[in-house]
């Protein structure tokens, strides 16, 4: 179905990342499988493209697109690629930096932000928590003040980018016993004594993405070293987690739209019985139907992007893009597998590693039924009402 959210200068870049990636990617992204994580030379030349700095101003070298649709097309042609790819990317360049662009202070912007935009710094975010998973609000990681600033304790895990950042953006407990209230957030430098990444976690997919577990132990930081405003660090979350969510929305029907391609043309290709095997009443039915629900799909998602690249993206809209587009991703992944028969379980093929890869997606960024929990809520179904 035409898309119509995009103009001729999205589109001239979309052309440029794709160059870009079957430049630099595609030949390579075997390779980034088998050593689980991304070479720092492709940051480098993502960076002097200029794809890692779309929000960041041209004043801390970034090229201050201002249009969320650049982005968009940016994590979805990688998620045309590997979908490792484009959640590794997101995190770096679409999420840790709106942090930084709207809560740093100059000093902060201006010591981080040049090298994020030229791939020189990885950056990762560490809200998860081995306890808590999407209760963002029970976290265990704690700040404390000292003369000179702070010192930071605890853990996060499943942290993309995490075993080769440079730069993590942590949430902690800075006032006990507030929940919610009582969270700031730091930005934390890998290098600084105490700490530590633990090992780099063996997934089920998306093997390309490092996957890390990061501890900090008795970290001192300054005071230069808090993002934001102290114990608005929860607000701070829930004020940009919907461009992670919209993010992963473009992920994942990007990603189904291009395995489904690729079975489309199988099913043309493949014979049984004298005829190729998309001739065949039910799988041509099933295809019919697996089109359709893409396309759907993607016509709510690009509504969602536009939203969003004229700041007018609800949160509630946001988690309806994240939870559907997710299920539809597995789905129709799902339904490619069985397309390509016994073939479909093979490694080699592109389909089996998408079926994995594509799992988490219902799980990260809230998982599913805390984005159903968020738009019941949005309905007037709020059980905290009964007790408050």
């Amino acid at each position: 179905m035409l898309r119509t959210i995009f103009d001729d200068d999205h589109d001239e870049f979309r052309a440029a990342v794709r160059s870009f990636l079957d430049r630099k990617v595609r030949p390579e992204v075997d390779d980034y499988r088998l050593t689980r994580g991304i070479p720092r030379d492709f940051w480098v030349e993502a960076g002097a493209m200029g794809l890692l700095g779309l929000d960041i101003p041209e004043t801390y070298g970034g090229s201050e697109a201002l249009d969320y649709r650049f982005n968009a097309i940016l994590i979805e042609e990688l998620a045309r690629v590997t979908v490792a790819m484009s959640s590794s990317v997101a995190i770096h360049a679409d999420v840790v930096v709106p942090y930084l662009v709207e809560l740093g202070t100059d000093e902060q912007k201006r010591r981080w932000l040049p090298s994020i935009a030229s791939g020189h710094t990885l950056a990762a975010i560490g809200m998860t928590e081995p306890s808590g998973g999407s209760d963002l609000a029970a976290l265990r990681t704690t700040a404390k003040r000292t003369s000179d600033g702070w010192v930071l304790n605890g853990g996060k895990t499943f942290i993309t980018n995490g075993y080769s950042a440079d730069l993590v953006v942590v949430a902690a407990r800075t006032t006990p016993g507030a929940g919610a209230r009582g969270i700031s957030l730091f930005l934390v430098d890998t290098a600084a004594p105490g700490f530590r990444r633990g090992r780099k976690l063996d997934k089920v997919g998306q093997d390309e993405a490092d996957t890390a577990e990061l501890f900090f132990d008795a970290l001192e930081l300054g005071e230069d070293a808090l993002l934001g405003e102290l114990d608005r660090g929860f607000h701070h979350m829930m004020t940009f987690l919907p461009q992670e969510r919209i993010g992963c929305a473009v992920t994942n029907i990007a990603h189904a739209a291009a395995v489904l391609e690729e079975t489309l043309e199988y099913c043309a290709d493949r014979t049984a019985f004298g005829r190729p095997i998309g001739m065949f009443q039910h799988n041509r039915f099933r295809l019919a139907e697996l089109v359709t629900t893409v396309d759907v799909t993607q016509t709510f998602v690009d509504q969602c992007v536009a939203l969003h690249a004229d700041r007018r993206l609800s949160a509630v809209d946001a988690a309806k893009a994240k939870w559907w587009s997710s299920q539809v991703q597995n789905d129709v992944i799902d339904a490619c597998l069985q397309l390509h028969g016994g073939y479909g379980y093979m490694n080699e093929y592109r389909v089996a590693r998408a079926w994995r890869d594509a799992r988490v997606t219902k799980i990260w960024a809230g998982s599913n039924e805390v984005m159903k929990e968020l738009i019941g809520r949005s309905l007037g179904f709020d059980e905290r009402a009964l007790t408050s």
